[in-house]
């Protein structure tokens, strides 16, 4: 898997060896486990998807964030994408608007021995302000317009905000930083929904 990423363009070291240390089949249903491998997405229950694994390193390498960096997530799903930011920085906080997938995550990270994510139940649109500012932000599901304002907030001086913006699961994954919006590659993502069940 890892040679498939670099060979697609995939070049930070971090993320490469986070994607080759961390066991993606422990973060997928156990009917699934003999594809964990394959780049594509999969279905993990509640309507929600573990993102393929080039989108998992692409949206990871995109922050371009130092090995210290402290990383908020919206959409922890699986934990596998959070995993993969642990093992490439220096700390994560993620948000899971479903109770069942975070406490799966939360089971899985520490299987896993991610001790430095936190995992919390709550509404992705406001993200983490009792932790801000962050030195990178994920979007693990698709914005229709644009960001929730309150993550731009919440990023500290210089830092990127990855996040798809699109319409009908299909869009663009876009990076912004200082002011900047910047097309990066076209994706398909569940949609970015407010609040919690």
């Amino acid at each position: 898997m890892v040679e498939r990423l670099a060979a697609r363009g995939i070049t930070d070291e971090r993320v490469l060896a986070a994607m080759r240390e961390v066991p993606r089949e422990r973060f997928v249903p156990p009917d699934a486990e003999h594809l964990a491998y394959e780049d594509a997405p999969l279905a993990i229950g509640l309507g929600q998807t573990i993102s393929a694994p080039l989108i998992v390193a692409f949206s990871a390498a995109a922050l371009q964030a130092g090995p210290d960096a402290r990383v908020l997530e919206i959409g922890t799903g699986s934990g596998y994408g959070a995993a993969v930011l642990a093992r490439s920085h220096g700390a994560v906080v993620t948000i899971e608007r479903h109770a069942e997938l975070a406490d799966r995550a939360r089971a899985a990270l520490a299987d896993t021995g991610c001790d430095n994510v936190e995992v919390r139940t709550g509404d992705g649109f406001l993200g983490a302000p009792d932790r801000a500012p962050f030195d990178g932000i994920v979007v693990t599901a698709m914005a229709e317009a644009q960001p929730p304002p309150a993550l731009r907030e919440q990023l500290a001086p210089g830092a990127a905000l990855v996040c798809p913006v699109g319409h009908g699961g299909h869009g663009v994954l876009m990076r912004y930083r200082e002011g900047r919006a910047e097309e990066l590659v076209e994706v398909a993502f569940v949609p970015l929904v407010p609040g919690t069940p």
